[in-house]
């Protein structure tokens, strides 16, 4: 596919939209280049592979919101539970390898996360957030969440909120320290190593766990643009997102960057969050490299629950640590997304990526400007639409 080179482009309000789109996605484009018209974004990218070949790769704006300093082409950002899309990859990879059954109690891979009758926890529970360990019961400070030690024997000691592989509850914030625990204890290398390793390096993604120093003048900070969640009276939910509450401002700060928080500290653009994540779309193989068998890479869509998600309050079928299509989705995004194999999440503020097994396609994107819209921010809503709207054209109206 040939791509239209849009460098330099000027869009409405001065607003410039640097990098290449395939004409087929001008309504991307235009949809993008409104948001930072409008306000809704300060700076952000969107990317959208298919068969692996970048077909879309845009950013623009600003990553300050004096909109003094602009979001250059190799600019990263926090992107929260984006992250878990990555570190689910994580444990697919190594489940494909034969070094992690699925299948098996957590207690098999860690013996000190028994107590209180965890060891009927499974390693797919805590990838389809059905462990029934949605946060700490433990009154948790920021220190101590990044304090991975602390963070995960404060898991290990704890009961499980309620029974465990019945229903699911998303797991926020313990997300990432549960499988990352299971990873070091399976790979004596920490999720963030492992990571960086065997996952970006191989696809040349500019991809962190976290955020390592030389990647510091990079960064762009997140910028709050709506109120913080406040307190619902659900003790379950409260507990989950609120011990602690995660702000932008300290996602921002050096502390939380350097941490490994799997399933809330990566930082990447829109093309290294499409890059990574279409090892699923693509069948496990992207640019010649190949991290996941096909068998492999299927094992995303095998359900682990399907209907009212106890924390994030509407309906969600989650696969082995992506949420796969349902009626949700279809609302959302539209009918053209109906029936297909799909695997997607996004994060706290807005990002978002979406996986089509069927069209081998990848549609990511990430932007500063934080806005809290309970998981179904508009503005990522509205680009995966308007892949879609590229995708099929005319030929499925």
């Amino acid at each position: 596919m040939t791509a239209t080179q849009l460098e330099h482009t000027k869009v409405s309000n001065g607003v410039v939209i640097h990098g290449t789109c395939d004409q087929r996605f001008q309504q991307l484009h235009d949809f993008f280049a409104r948001n930072l018209s409008t306000g809704q974004d300060i700076g952000a990218s969107a990317a959208v592979l298919i068969d692996g070949e970048t077909v879309v790769d845009i950013w623009g704006g600003h990553i300050d919101r004096e909109r003094t300093q602009p979001w250059q082409r190799d600019t990263i950002v926090n992107n929260f539970s984006t992250t878990k899309t990555m570190t689910a990859l994580v444990a697919l990879i190594l489940a494909d390898r034969g070094e992690l059954d699925l299948n098996a109690p957590v207690v098999k891979y860690w013996p000190e996360f028994a107590p209180h009758g965890k060891s009927r926890i499974l390693v797919r529970h805590l990838l389809g957030h059905t462990a029934a360990m949605c946060g700490w019961t433990e009154t948790l400070t920021f220190e101590d969440l990044l304090d991975w030690e602390k963070a995960s024997t404060m898991l290990a000691r704890q009961a499980p909120w309620y029974e465990p592989g019945t229903v699911s509850g998303y797991h926020p914030m313990t997300y990432g320290v549960l499988i990352g625990e299971v990873v070091r204890r399976v790979t004596g290398r920490t999720l963030k190593d492992f990571f960086a390793e065997e996952v970006a390096r191989q696809l040349g993604a500019d991809y962190h766990i976290g955020a390592p120093a030389s990647a510091d003048a990079r960064v762009s900070p997140m910028i709050q643009g709506s109120p913080l969640i406040q307190p619902t009276g659900d003790l379950l939910r409260d507990l989950a997102y609120h011990n602690p509450l995660m702000t932008p401002q300290f996602s921002s700060t050096i502390a939380w960057r350097r941490a490994e928080l799997g399933g809330s500290n990566g930082h990447g653009n829109a093309r290294s969050v499409a890059l990574v994540q279409s090892v699923l779309s693509c069948g496990g193989e992207v640019g010649g490299v190949r991290l996941l068998s096909r068998a492999g890479c299927e094992r995303v869509l095998e359900v682990q629950a399907d209907g009212p998600d106890r924390i994030v309050g509407f309906d969600t079928r989650w696969g082995m640590g992506l949420a796969l299509n349902n009626s949700t989705i279809v609302e959302l995004y539209g009918p053209r997304v109906a029936g297909r194999r799909i695997a997607c999440w996004g994060g706290s503020g807005g990002s978002f990526v979406m996986n089509d097994l069927d069209a081998r396609m990848t549609v990511a994107y990430v932007m500063n400007h934080h806005q809290e819209h309970g998981g179904l921010d508009a503005r990522g809503i509205g680009v995966v639409r308007a892949a879609y709207e590229g995708l099929f054209g005319e030929e499925h109206v």
